[in-house]
């Protein structure tokens, strides 16, 4: 019998990203955003953070964004960067 077609993705642990986007934006939207972290930036710019499935969801999070008119300034992996960190901290190095 066949094995269903699986996703390689589905052992990878999630991408974490980092959304920027211009203007102060209320904590209670996080559930709105998936339940994305929320922090407002003394520049007065707004980080959203947490993890995304795949690109699908990204692109489905930078739509809401671009729903509430919000500017984006910025969308960065942060998995990458803590990578390193952990590397850093094991002693490993690539």
């Amino acid at each position: 019998m066949n094995q269903p077609n699986r996703s390689t993705n589905d052992h990878l642990p999630l991408e974490q990203y980092e959304i920027c986007v211009r203007g102060h934006l209320d904590p209670r939207w996080s559930n709105w955003f998936e339940g994305f972290e929320i922090a407002l930036k003394d520049n007065g710019e707004t980080r959203l953070s947490g993890p995304v499935v795949d690109q699908a969801a990204l692109f489905g999070l930078l739509m809401k964004v671009r729903d509430l008119g919000l500017p984006l300034v910025s969308v960065n992996s942060t998995q990458a960067e803590r990578t390193e960190l952990s590397d850093r901290q094991t002693g490993e190095h690539p």
